[in-house]
């Protein structure tokens, strides 16, 4: 398997360095719903994992929340309620929707103000070698005591600071310095240091959780591109920093951005659909597809019209899971073909797009062959085991507003199927013409009735 590595900028080989492969992702700061842009990045490293663990892998995933912040802080008392409460609220939130989406979940999820000891522990030690310094109750850190600073990013100290903009009145000894600790202001939530009251920044949290549950080398670590500078820049330089230990991780990941129209999709911008909004008006599959028949390094542009053509595309492969074809078992599907396209697609960099497509080609194989009476039972199997690897339950897919309607399709069609067996043939083609008008097909196989309802126009 060939991943592209943001550091290197090239595609390399991927081997765990241990029993089980290490990744942490980086998670929402839950002061606002969760919106489809988290969806798109937790989609891709959730069928990452899917993968790893369909080749045989443990993984031990780690995703956090950032429970702190300034924009937290604002919405909060914005609201009238506690920190803790509105965290709780899109904690919960985010869990909701990103269960409804299939996504697997992490094997911890650390929220960052669980952890301000092991932040304080890193920060003291920094502060001991030299790599940071107190300045009037905030900590920083000295960029330019690490001489490769810039290296994911492929910036140098020159060139960044040629674009910063150097306010008067810092106690920075460099325009890059980065606070690892910030001290208290009046009405804010904190914690006791050695430099004073304060709280944790921002990108120490995230070193500190993955040191503490993944170890001082990470094999994949994860998010958006717009967190290669500063966030995951920064991660770099105090992990390794602290524990002298290079590389801090091995391979790093950083998936394309959502836009709406021409911007990305923010909470800070405002340009939102939140995942809520768009599961009541799309089934949970059709967006994992309209996601992943994209790669994941490519942006993508948010539309509905986008989701419904993904909601026509998994009807394909949906219709080809209807019956097995009861038929002789000669001549059958070469299952063993298609498979070896998938997994080479997915090996080379995660090229979902191409995986899909070998999906639908044995969609279109599998509808051919049933047509002839072929049995395609073992084609049917190996469709839904390569759909599993990318999160696609391929179950029946009704738009929301249809699901209403399930208990009382089934009860017309068993209904019609009554009609049948008693010979009432006129009686039952008026009910299977009636359903139509509705939207409703019905296909008589020789396991019964099956029924769906019409493509999406």
């Amino acid at each position: 398997m060939r991943l592209y590595d943001t550091m290197t900028g090239e595609k390399q080989e991927f081997t765990p360095s241990g029993d089980e492969v290490t990744m942490y992702v980086c998670g929402v700061t839950p002061y606002a719903a969760t919106h489809v842009g988290h969806a798109l990045s937790y989609v891709y490293f959730d069928v990452l994992r899917r993968y790893l663990e369909h080749r045989g892998h443990r993984v031990r995933h780690v995703e956090n929340f950032t429970d702190i912040d300034d924009k937290i802080i604002e919405r909060a008392r914005a609201e009238g309620i506690t920190i803790e409460e509105l965290t709780s609220r899109h904690i919960q939130d985010y869990f909701q929707v990103m269960d409804a989406l299939n996504v697997k979940r992490a094997y911890v999820y650390p929220r960052a103000t669980q952890e301000i000891p092991q932040m304080l522990e890193i920060i003291s030690t920094l502060v001991e070698r030299g790599y940071a310094y107190p300045a009037e109750g905030d900590v920083y850190f000295r960029v330019q005591k690490e001489p490769d600073y810039g290296k994911l990013s492929h910036r140098t100290l020159e060139g960044m600071v040629a674009g910063v903009r150097v306010e008067g009145g810092t106690l920075k000894e460099h325009p890059l310095d980065f606070a690892l600790w910030k001290r208290t202001k009046p009405g804010e939530p904190s914690w006791k240091s050695p430099w004073g009251e304060g709280r944790p920044g921002w990108h120490i949290e995230c070193s500190a959780m993955a040191l503490r549950y993944l170890g001082n080398t990470v094999d994949i670590h994860g998010g958006g591109q717009d967190l290669i500078f500063p966030h995951h820049e920064n991660e770099i330089a105090q992990a390794e920093a602290y524990t002298g230990v290079k590389p801090f991780v091995r391979v790093w990941l950083h998936n394309g951005l959502l836009h709406l129209g021409e911007e990305k999709m923010s909470k800070s911008l405002g340009n939102l659909v939140t995942v809520k909004d768009a599961l009541a008006s799309h089934p949970p599959d059709a967006l994992r597809l309209a996601f992943l028949l994209s790669h994941y390094r490519s942006p993508l542009t948010y539309t509905d019209e986008g989701i419904v053509g993904a909601e026509r595309a998994l009807e394909r492969l949906v219709n080809a899971l209807r019956g097995d074809g009861e038929g002789r078992a000669d001549g059958g599907v070469d299952v063993h073909l298609y498979r070896e396209r998938f997994l080479a697609a997915m090996d080379d960099d995660l090229n979902t797009p191409q995986a899909l497509a070998s999906l639908f080609d044995l969609a279109r194989e599998i509808n051919r062959h049933r047509e002839r009476g072929v049995a395609v039972g073992e084609a049917q199997g190996a469709l839904r085991e390569m759909a599993g690897v990318l999160g696609l339950s391929l179950e029946e897919q009704a738009r929301p507003e249809q699901k209403d309607a399930y208990p009382f399709v089934d009860l017309l069609v068993e209904t019609r199927s009554r009609l049948r067996a008693d010979r009432k043939w006129e009686l039952a083609d008026d009910l299977r013409s009636r359903l139509e008008e509705l939207g409703v097909l019905l296909e008589d196989t020789p396991s019964g009735t099956l029924w769906r309802f019409k493509s999406l126009p």
